[in-house]
């Protein structure tokens, strides 16, 4: 291990390669990148200080704060040593404790950044070398991890930094050890750091570390051995401290089988069979990262396996997961990317927002940080440094750059047509991602009962003026029709997302160049609708007191009643200016009509957004100017795309054999081929 961390050159980038001719836009982007660091490092400090002092002081349950044992409350989840360590923290005045605490904390944080950065494996790009240490502060700033760790009494953090230092910056091996040993004494299962030393050649420090764990466990049984006794014999190594070990924040191997329902004997009998797999694997894998120079990723892949089969493995001592981005995934360029998004998600989003609230995907939405460490420790195929896609993927292929279509408004430099299928897994991320931001900010929209009920209003009288207020006669048309109110409930209530992941997921496959243009026209419509939902609320007819309509799929509503029943946990039901109802129907009929390459089914695409029409004002739930709303976000998608990236014309596919297979066959067929020579690049 000696001789791969010289490889790698962790004691400094001696390999950075690169040119200076773009040093001062790198320097101000890392000036960026630290201030963002900063501000969520503030954002942290002022959200412990909002905790009352009392608060702070009682959740330590330390002798000195409170009488008796460390572990009679039941939270402190420490190790006896660690609560040695914490002992003297007590005797802070507050606000003195959560300033401490937390600042402490956080300058941990930001070394870990820094000794991570300069981790990396050599040659690293002078862009890379430059902004790595402040990118992976702030991310380790936003996500749940760093969140949870400036809560009192957790001490996920510390043991990070004292491994990185032990492994890449400490030269000495007793004193690496050392440190090793005292990270095991405050999170035991970082002990299987030990054999990783010793399967690397570094023998002593590995024995050094075995002798400091055991040495600060003596100490913590002379000093404490009740809470000893407690901790190591009643609760096997913790199990059960801190909280209850079926707990979602115990993101465990035990703690995933409890959740299942696997209780007694067999679940014992199984969880050690798991473990035992995860470390055999995940060992192996750490070693043979570590002889090959790559010894952040041996570290990384290392803490993720001891976090999964510790009986109890907290939320906040899962920082190792992000120190796995430093692994490289894939052998396109295109590829790259998926790895370290996936992580970044996992790890700073709540799991709802990563999964639906369906039954069947509560044992994934449950163990999302669980899997996605096991994933690192035991599955995610990470490139050798041997490899030939190592510094070279396969370069993603571009069309020729298209002219600004006004001078005042040039093109995005970012934005380059891309000829390749995307990665279908981070497609999917940040859709799924995508649309749950959405709901959130729709249903944090303001509300307003009065407003809303105004806002509908105004629109009546704007229609009535114009004379479309047919909104009341086509909807008792509908009510006295059965046959056509139970079609107009079906087609609004299934259609509304069914038809646009199906030509997603069509233009995925087929068209993959053109699939990048649909998309970003959606998101950017979608996105130009939030802001009117939030600049004007809206009553939808069937929500308008004293107006007689009918609201034919959600039954009648009570509107004395502001909450509106079951509805309003589901949505904000005053989101209705524009109509995405519609607005996602017409950006249908609009991609069908343009690129399918039959009659019949550009004649359905154009009925869709027309019978979409028809549905929402037949069933009360939008004003006929909603709908206009929905096209005019619509069209200003389809121009925001046209006018930032250049026409969809100039996206012309390439030979299957240039794309690698990827299906390009069917990609913008009409285009003209001089106009849109592709030309072959990539930034690795």
């Amino acid at each position: 291990m000696a001789d791969a961390a010289e490889h790698s050159g962790v004691k400094g980038h001696a390999g950075v390669i690169g040119g200076d001719g773009d040093g001062g836009r790198l320097g101000a982007a890392r000036l960026l990148l630290w201030a963002l660091a900063g501000v969520l490092a503030v954002r942290q400090t002022a959200a412990a200080l909002r905790v009352p002092p009392g608060d702070w002081l009682n959740a330590f349950h330390l002798p000195g704060s409170l009488p008796g044992s460390l572990y009679d409350a039941g939270q402190f989840s420490g190790t006896p040593f660690a609560g040695l360590v914490l002992k003297p923290l007590v005797g802070l005045d507050a606000p003195s404790l959560e300033v401490v605490w937390t600042c402490v904390t956080l300058l941990c944080v930001a070394a870990i950044g820094l000794v991570a950065a300069r981790g990396l494996p050599d040659p690293v790009p002078r862009r890379t070398a430059l902004l790595a240490a402040p990118v992976l502060t702030a991310l380790m700033m936003a996500s749940l991890p760093v969140r949870e760790a400036a809560s009192p009494g957790r001490t996920g953090v510390l043991p990070v930094l004292l491994v990185l230092l032990a492994v890449l910056r400490v030269p000495g091996e007793r004193p690496a050890g050392f440190l090793v040993g005292l990270a095991a004494a405050l999170q035991p299962a970082l002990l299987l750091f030990a054999p990783l030393l010793w399967l690397t050649g570094r023998r002593t420090t590995a024995r050094s570390a075995a002798v400091s764990f055991a040495g600060a466990t003596a100490l913590s049984w002379a000093a404490l051995p009740r809470d000893s006794w407690t901790y190591w014999v009643q609760h096997l190594a913790g199990t059960g401290l801190g909280g209850a070990p079926d707990g979602l924040a115990n993101q465990s191997l035990h703690g995933a089988l409890l959740r299942l329902g696997l209780t007694g004997p067999a679940e014992i009998l199984l969880y050690a069979a798991l473990a035992g797999t995860v470390v055999w694997f995940g060992l192996r894998r750490a070693v043979r990262y570590a002889r090959d120079g790559q010894l952040l990723l041996a570290v990384a892949v290392t803490g993720c396996v001891a976090v999964a089969v510790s009986p109890t493995g907290w939320r906040h001592q899962l920082l190792w997961v992000l120190l796995a981005v430093a692994g490289r995934v894939g052998k396109r360029a295109a590829d790259r990317r998926v790895w370290p998004v996936a992580v970044v998600l996992a790890m700073s989003l709540p799991s709802k927002v990563l999964l639906p609230n369906m039954a069947a995907l509560a044992p994934v939405r449950d163990n999302v940080l669980l899997l996605t460490a096991l994933a690192a420790a035991c599955a995610v195929p990470f490139l050798p440094r041997t490899s030939p896609y190592w510094r070279d993927p396969v370069p993603t292929a571009y069309g020729r750059p298209a002219a600004a279509r006004w001078s005042r408004v040039p093109l995005l430099p970012f934005w380059r047509r891309a000829l390749s299928r995307p990665n279908l897994l981070l497609e999917l991320l940040l859709i799924r991602v995508g649309y749950s931001l959405y709901s959130h900010i729709r249903a944090a929209a303001p509300s307003s009962r009065a407003l809303a009920e105004g806002n509908g209003a105004q629109i009546l009288a704007a229609e009535r003026a114009l004379g479309i207020d047919i909104e009341h006669a086509v909807n008792h048309a509908v009510v006295n029709t059965p046959w056509l109110e139970a079609f107009f409930n079906f087609y609004y209530t299934s259609f509304h997302f069914v038809v646009p992941l199906t030509i997603l997921a069509v233009l995925y496959w087929r068209r993959p160049a053109d699939y990048r243009w649909a998309r970003a026209s959606l998101g950017l419509a979608t996105v130009l609708a939030l802001t009117g939902f939030w600049l004007y609320p809206l009553a939808p007819p069937r929500l308008m007191p004293g107006l007689g309509f009918v609201d034919t799929v959600h039954g009648p509503q009570d509107l004395a009643n502001p909450s509106y029943g079951a509805m309003t946990a589901i949505s904000n039901q005053y989101a209705a200016m524009p109509s995405l109802h519609f607005g996602w129907s017409l950006w249908c009929g609009i991609v069908i009509v343009v690129l399918a390459p039959k009659g019949w089914q550009k004649l359905l695409g154009a009925l869709h957004p027309l019978i979409t029409v028809c549905a929402i004002v037949a069933t009360a739930n939008h004003w006929v100017l909603d709908a206009v709303g929905g096209a005019a976000v619509v069209t200003a998608g389809f121009g925001l795309v046209h006018v930032l990236s250049g026409p969809r014309g100039l996206r012309v596919s390439l030979p299957a054999q240039q794309q690698g297979g990827e299906g390009a066959e069917g990609a913008s067929k009409a285009s003209a081929p001089a106009a849109a020579e592709p030309v072959a690049g990539s930034r690795p």
